[in-house]
């Protein structure tokens, strides 16, 4: 069974496949978004939401004078040491059109607040979505639909369609067994995201501690890379990645999680972070921004210890908490600690948590916002009652760590070992056209966001999301462009 009606099907629905479908549906295309999740977002939604981009309106009224120029030679001190790898066209590319780009988003409602510093970055240039990175998919979606974008959810993409040496469409299979047949007379953008979650992926380029490392989303398995790679596309920077990171298992949705980001909601946050005392903002933003936090070395400074379920000590190598972690059988861990480690925790410069540019999270913020993670006892025995662990093997742990034993007690926990996301992506041209043998273009077929990141790297807070945006957006519009030339 086919469907010819098509000028474009976008594979993935996360921020890269959403901004591509909108650009090619602004260019007069009728656009077919396929998504194998239930829901529209990608790992767009799991993120920070953080987006880095000089020159812009945040900028301007915090009176810094920056631009792109400056961006990129500050990118290049991200990347130092790590090799001549990196994609400087595409850097050109990211950097020049993030100024666009993030007031783009702006336009279509999402808001922000900053910019924040982040070293070695020359100016501030960080800027964080409020009220949290569902805000993307919630305008881009809202926008897909004013534009008559069609986006179907359940279907994953299980190969191309090529017509001699073109891609002409997509075959799906739907989560009830369906399979089909999707023409896209214009051409197919790949945009579904990294290989975080893919096993297989993972070990052609990883040791064991990233490979069994946990994805921030478990449907980041690469499988537009594959499809490309099947199809002649190569690979590039494939042994790049973000992790293993430690971070809490994510929070169950509570009421505010389920607030729709209307552009109104979102202004009165930005307001208040800039008018109201910190005091009064802070337990309300901190019940959106410890969801997606992981603890700092600084706790394991402090005396704190990482344990299995069952209380057995888990080594940390203070140059990476996380590099043991996703080496045990179930890759969960808590960390323990007594009442000195904690009273440590309380006010700068020792956090348990840092969001990028927005706030630091203390212990008391996690008693607070985090309840799901976070238990207190005035016993060590009655602390493993609360976590399921074994008292003997807790007690035995701090004692081989030469922890302290005055209590009350804590837990922070559970804790994974995750890959944020991976940086190989298949190599991509200028226009985003995926390359074939010998780097020639392979004709209707595109990359945005981490499937198409193409070698540059995007090492700091906002990059990531700055590509995706960007990309999405060239590789949407070039799709109906450059088919116009045929």
């Amino acid at each position: 069974m086919s469907r010819l009606d098509w000028d474009v099907v976008i594979v993935g629905a996360g921020g890269s496949g959403l901004a591509a479908a909108i650009e090619s549906a602004r260019g007069g295309g009728k656009v077919l978004v396929l998504e194998k999740g239930e829901r529209i977002g990608g790992t767009t939604a799991w993120s920070v939401g953080s987006f880095t981009a000089s020159n812009t309106p945040h900028q301007r009224r915090a009176g810094v004078v920056d631009g792109p120029d400056q961006h990129f030679e500050d990118l290049g001190l991200f990347n130092a040491g790590k090799g001549d790898t990196d994609n400087l066209a595409l850097r050109r590319i990211l950097v020049d059109e993030s100024p666009d780009t993030i007031q783009w988003l702006m336009d279509l409602g999402v808001e922000f607040v900053g910019p924040n510093p982040e070293p070695p970055h020359r100016a501030p240039r960080m800027h964080n979505v409020v009220p949290s990175a569902s805000s993307y998919g919630y305008h881009l979606m809202r926008e897909c639909k004013r534009l008559g974008v069609t986006i179907l959810c359940g279907w994953r993409v299980t190969d191309l369609v090529r017509h001699g040496d073109r891609v002409t469409g997509v075959q799906a299979n739907h989560i009830n067994g369906e399979t089909e047949n999707f023409a896209a007379k214009r051409g197919v953008v790949l945009a579904a995201g990294d290989f975080a979650g893919g096993r297989e992926l993972k070990s052609q380029f990883f040791k064991p501690e990233i490979v069994n490392a946990a994805p921030v989303n478990d449907l980041s398995t690469g499988d537009g890379i594959s499809l490309a790679v099947k199809h002649g596309a190569r690979i590039v920077n494939g042994g790049h990645c973000n992790g293993p990171r430690m971070r809490f298992v994510p929070a169950p949705a509570s009421w505010m999680h389920r607030l729709p980001p209307h552009r109104v909601f979102a202004r009165a946050i930005s307001w208040g972070w800039r008018l109201l005392p910190d005091w009064l903002m802070r337990p309300f933003v901190m019940k959106f921004i410890t969801t997606a936090l992981g603890p700092e070395p600084t706790l394991f400074r402090f005396g704190a210890v990482l344990v299995d379920p069952r209380g057995q000590r888990i080594a940390v190598d203070m140059k990476n908490i996380a590099q043991q972690l996703p080496l045990t059988p179930d890759n969960l861990g808590f960390i323990v600690f007594g009442a000195a480690c904690a009273q440590q925790l309380q006010a700068w410069p020792n956090f348990v948590s840092t969001a990028p540019g927005v706030a630091y999270a203390y212990l008391n913020d996690y008693r607070n916002s985090r309840k799901d993670v976070y238990a207190e006892a005035p016993t060590l025995a009655a602390l493993a009652k609360r976590i399921g662990a074994s008292p003997a093997a807790l007690q035995a742990s701090l004692d081989e760590a030469g922890a302290g034993q005055q209590g009350p007690f804590y837990a922070l926990g559970p804790v994974r070992g995750y890959v944020t996301i991976t940086e190989g992506g298949v190599a991509v041209n200028t226009q985003l056209q995926v390359l074939g043998e010998g780097d020639v273009p392979i004709p209707g077929l595109y990359a945005a966001g981490s499937t198409g990141q193409g070698g540059v790297l995007l090492e700091g807070h906002g990059h990531h999301i700055g590509w995706a945006f960007v990309s999405g957006r060239l590789a949407g519009r070039n799709v109906i462009r450059e088919s116009a030339l045929l």
